[in-house]
């Protein structure tokens, strides 16, 4: 049984989503979802495009109506026309059944079909829709992920669950019975897609809450509970910073405790917002923690009454900037840049110490210091910039690191 050992790796059952592999001590796998409608193939090619560039391995789309069924085959072949060969995820609600059976071009271009047991049919025809969609996954030789989400829990089983708890001798809260409720829901649902033939390599499981505490608690025991593949998730994290802090805190909690075999940040977008920032988000969590690598990580001081010019944020912003930007085109050029460390520090305190322990890193003068900016390459002194062009000197000088360092990699590779 896993028992949650900090640096312990939960040993999970891994499956392969149209050939990336989630769990089986896969590295922790990052996806995203659309909020196009499906339905508009061009703009939903567009968005699912910028999410993979941007590093998403997996990408959700919605699939909620025949039009939406319909173009999830045009979507998938202009993507692959572009080079974009990101598996396409199905999220079915309600219809999923019937969306699979009428539109088997549809489910032949889906990668997995995420099924909400909470949603997927009620009373009678629960057990009948649920079967249906697992036996399509059966025929097209696909893996199904069990998505419980509090918001639209199974109500059967949590009224049952209510019942329990009431005529026991040491009941628990309501909010425990809540979260036991959502644990069984997905361990019941997947054990009954094994009932009907589904293998233990083509289920995953969600459990997603809204609350930090309550996600923590269901997925400790969830991991305990079962060796499926896990994907994590805080839903409806919230807008901004709120849902940025909320998603790192629950999600960095449960990678510490070797949890989790898929990642997704779900983030309320600003109007006309980036949807990618979500990968961003989810790449960092798992950099700083040291779980992954994606690209090369800036240290930079957060500034006193020390550095009250701006040159040092600038150049920070500037140098970060531009790594992202130039991360597609690197990977190729430049076997293992992401593991590249760069400082851009503002004064003589921190500033050499922080520079020295960087791959290459600079320490601009602070307030009354001498404009002077020495920098550092591999732990030594390199040289010292001066004057207006600081900036500029710098970014060159670390373009021509990562074209020394990595490019010989390359070569090598070659």
């Amino acid at each position: 049984m896993y028992t949650g050992v900090p640096g312990e790796r939960r040993r999970s059952v891994g499956v392969d989503v149209g050939g990336v592999m989630v769990g089986g001590g896969a590295p922790v796998v990052v996806q995203s979802m659309t909020n196009t409608d499906t339905a508009d193939i061009e703009q939903t090619v567009r968005q699912v495009a910028a999410l993979a560039r941007a590093g998403s391995e997996l990408v959700r789309i919605t699939v909620d109506r025949d039009e939406a069924a319909a173009a999830v085959p045009h979507i998938h072949e202009k993507l692959l026309a572009m080079g974009v060969d990101v598996p396409l995820i199905g999220d079915f609600h309600y219809i999923g059944h019937k969306l699979l059976a009428d539109h088997p071009a549809c489910a032949r271009a889906l990668a997995k079909y995420r099924i909400n047991p909470g949603n997927v049919g009620f009373k009678d025809k629960r057990d009948r829709q649920f079967s249906s969609i697992i036996e399509m996954a059966l025929l097209y030789g696909k893996p199904v992920r069990i998505g419980v989400n509090w918001g639209s829990l199974d109500q059967e089983l949590l009224t049952h669950l209510m019942d329990q708890n009431a005529t026991s001798a040491t009941p628990v809260t309501a909010r425990e019975v809540t979260r036991e409720a959502v644990i069984q829901s997905g361990l019941l649902s997947a054990a009954r897609a094994e009932e009907i033939g589904l293998g233990r390599d083509r289920i995953l499981i969600s459990a997603k809450v809204s609350h930090v505490q309550d996600l923590v608690a269901i997925y400790a025991s969830l991991a305990a509970r079962c060796d499926y593949a896990l994907h994590l998730g805080l839903t409806e994290a919230g807008m901004g910073s709120k849902g940025i802090v909320a998603s790192a805190t629950a999600l960095g909690i449960l990678l510490q405790q070797g949890i989790g075999d898929t990642i997704r940040v779900s983030l309320t977008p600003e109007p006309g917002g980036d949807r990618s920032l979500e990968v961003k988000v989810a790449q960092e969590i798992l950099q700083t923690m040291g779980i992954r690598t994606f690209v090369p990580l800036v240290a930079a001081c957060p500034g006193c009454g020390r550095t009250t010019s701006t040159v040092f944020q600038e150049l920070a912003g500037d140098i970060q900037g531009w790594i992202y930007a130039s991360m597609p085109g690197w990977k190729s050029r430049y076997p293992g840049v992401e593991t590249l460390n760069v400082a851009v520090m503002g004064c003589i305190v921190n500033g050499p110490g922080e520079s020295k322990h960087a791959d290459i890193g600079i320490s601009l003068p602070g307030t009354g210091e001498t404009p002077a900016a020495p920098v550092f390459i591999d732990g030594q002194k390199a040289t010292t910039l001066r004057g207006p062009g600081i900036a500029a000197d710098f970014k060159t000088m670390v373009a021509d690191y990562i074209e020394r360092r990595y490019g010989k990699g390359r070569a090598a590779a070659e």
